[in-house]
């Protein structure tokens, strides 16, 4: 049996349980949430992103600690089933991270090509 994933580790382990559902993986979309978007395509959990991200901003206005916490989890879930879908990982966006760190914001947002900023 595996371990229980930690603060840690889910993301990593999000990361693995997302890409058992793609469908090359044989993933089941009338048994899986994250199977049926990674079925559907772009359309579907991009829409989604968009509406998760709207209802962060809302719990933010409002000042609700406990929304923002779970609206924001929602948020990475389906950008980690954005990510999975184009073969990328949660580690790739924490190695850009990782990368930005020590980096000023300031200087970081100056140094991108005019059509990224």
């Amino acid at each position: 049996m595996s371990e229980q994933p930690t603060v840690e580790t889910i993301l990593d382990h999000l990361g693995r349980t997302l890409k058992s559902r793609l469908p090359a993986q044989g993933g089941d979309p009338s048994s899986s949430y994250a199977a049926n978007f990674l079925a559907k395509g772009p359309d579907a959990f991009l829409k989604k992103i968009g509406e998760e991200a709207t209802e962060l901003v809302m719990a933010a206005k409002d000042q609700e600690r406990e929304r923002i916490v779970y609206e924001t989890a929602d948020l990475w879930f389906h950008s980690l089933v954005a990510l999975t879908y184009y073969g990328l990982e949660p580690r790739d966006v924490l190695t850009e991270l990782l990368r930005r760190e020590g980096t000023s914001g300031l200087e970081e947002k100056a140094s991108r090509p005019e059509d990224q900023v």
